[in-house]
């Protein structure tokens, strides 16, 4: 297909609050901020930082819990350099922004971003075509960790995100991703029409996901360099991402809805591309 379609002849269609009560007993999660990148929440997410050689501050565990499989995991915590901490559930409870704590949360280093050429590196080191997802202001943190969560179980070799307007690497986030943020590199970009760009200058061919999109995912090669572009949960690709794109395509619709969420999207598209490049 690219053989057909020059790199400057891109395919672009442009076709009274209320504050309800705080419930006491359970107090509404404070707001996500930078600082909460370095939480891990919940048993896996502690699991596999440990596993892929993260470094582990500090770790808070309910007091009085008895579970074996709990107090073997603080125990290899401790044993990689932390400090492990017993607290009251309900202080965990406080701290938790996942909701879903487990029993136990760390404190990791601070996770460090990739870059664009960490990722084109990986792909180079693997042998294989780069195949990265480029999230276009994702705001719902549940959406990217599923899609990281996707892409490293599609073998895919990297996500980009902007830095503004779009959740980054979070706690919720990492729990999302149940582990593959350890794993798959994630590149958090100034401007992400930039990044588009500087994919473009180097081979990548990108994809814009779009419901007016005028090829149907089905004929479009993903077996080269692949960026596939998931736009925001509510107004899709911005219009100078739009714009930018190589080609727009949508996933074919047969229901009486019309869209998908966001991650089940790029679920969609990356293994389209994985059951292309297996030939």
């Amino acid at each position: 297909m690219k053989e057909n379609n020059p790199r400057r002849g891109n395919d672009n269609r442009r076709d009274r609050r209320f504050e309800g009560r705080r419930d006491r007993e359970h107090p509404a999660p404070a707001p996500v901020e930078e600082e909460d990148e370095c939480r891990l929440e919940g048993r896996n997410a502690l699991t596999e930082a440990l596993k892929a050689g993260r470094t582990i501050d500090k770790v808070f565990i309910a007091d009085g819990d008895t579970d074996k499989g709990l107090q073997r995991l603080a125990a290899m915590a401790k044993e990689a350099g932390a400090v492990v901490v017993p607290v009251d559930r309900r202080k965990l409870d406080l701290m938790s922004t996942t909701r879903a704590h487990q029993g136990i949360i760390a404190q990791a280093a601070a996770h460090e971003y990739a870059t664009i050429d960490d990722i084109l590196a990986e792909a180079a080191s693997r042998g294989q075509a780069p195949l990265i997802v480029i999230c276009d202001e994702l705001s719902d943190p549940h959406n990217l960790g599923a899609i990281i969560r996707t892409a490293e179980c599609a073998g895919a070799h990297g996500v980009i995100i902007p830095k503004r307007r779009s959740v980054g690497l979070t706690a919720t986030v990492a729990k999302a991703s149940a582990g593959a943020v350890e794993y798959m590199k994630v590149a958090r970009v100034s401007n992400i029409n930039n990044a588009i760009n500087e994919l473009k200058e180097k081979g990548v061919w990108i994809y814009g996901t779009a419901a007016e999109g005028s090829v149907p995912m089905y004929k479009a090669d993903l077996t080269g360099a692949a960026g596939i572009v998931i736009g925001n949960e509510g107004d899709g690709m911005s219009q100078l991402v739009r714009k930018n794109c190589d080609m727009l395509v949508h996933i074919p619709m047969s229901g009486r809805i019309s869209s998908l969420n966001a991650s089940a999207a790029a679920s969609i598209l990356l293994y389209e591309a994985v059951r292309q490049r297996l030939g």
